[in-house]
């Protein structure tokens, strides 16, 4: 394995969160604790993304993500890593197929909050990220309902796999996607940004 990559038992069932984390708070650790148990995952590896194509304005220097998320995130079983970068990709499409290159013996499930999957019909190449790999989709505020309407929801609708049989996702043969209620948790990122320019101003 390349130097800076994770090292992953065979047939370990990894979680994959992606994002700026720009920053990284508590929302994105309960998400990432309720999906470690609600799908059953031996580890959560977090992507801290170089950029995100759909957003405008680049996020904060990576280093500074980076290490604001390995101090919010601290659990032996999740990983805080800058593989995007490593890789040299930059959409999850490109991603996924990467790292299933690199761990051909390791069960991936993409996670996501509720929002990204009322959105991820804009993101490129998507119905390969639903055949390429499990979805694990988290309830947050606000997007429960959008998220089952969603244009992905409905052109999958069939390989839906209901949330008492979460616990099988990993190992279950895409395409297929798992939506769970979890307890919310409201904070964001963006609300956070806005909260640090409102304090700059004054």
């Amino acid at each position: 394995m390349r130097t800076g990559f994770p090292l992953a038992r065979k047939g370990a069932r990894v979680g994959l969160l992606g994002g700026s984390f720009d920053p990284a708070h508590e929302g994105h650790v309960h998400i990432t604790l309720e999906a470690m148990k609600r799908f059953e995952l031996d580890e959560v590896w977090w992507l801290v993304s170089p950029g995100n194509p759909l957003k405008k304005a680049g996020p904060s220097p990576l280093e500074d993500r980076l290490s604001k998320a390995r101090s919010v995130m601290q659990h032996p079983r999740v990983r805080v890593t800058d593989l995007e970068t490593r890789l040299g990709t930059r959409y999850t499409v490109d991603t996924i197929q990467a790292l299933r290159s690199c761990y051909p013996s390791v069960r991936f499930v993409w996670l996501m909050g509720a929002d990204n999957m009322a959105t991820i019909h804009l993101w490129d190449n998507w119905r390969t990220i639903f055949a390429s790999v499990p979805i694990g989709v988290l309830a947050r505020p606000g997007e429960r309902l959008s998220a089952r309407l969603s244009p992905a929801a409905r052109q999958f609708r069939m390989s839906r796999l209901r949330a008492r049989y979460s616990s099988v996702l990993a190992s279950s043969h895409p395409p297929v996607w798992c939506f769970v209620n979890v307890p919310l948790n409201a904070q964001s990122s963006t609300a956070i940004r806005a909260q640090r320019s409102r304090l700059a101003a004054n």
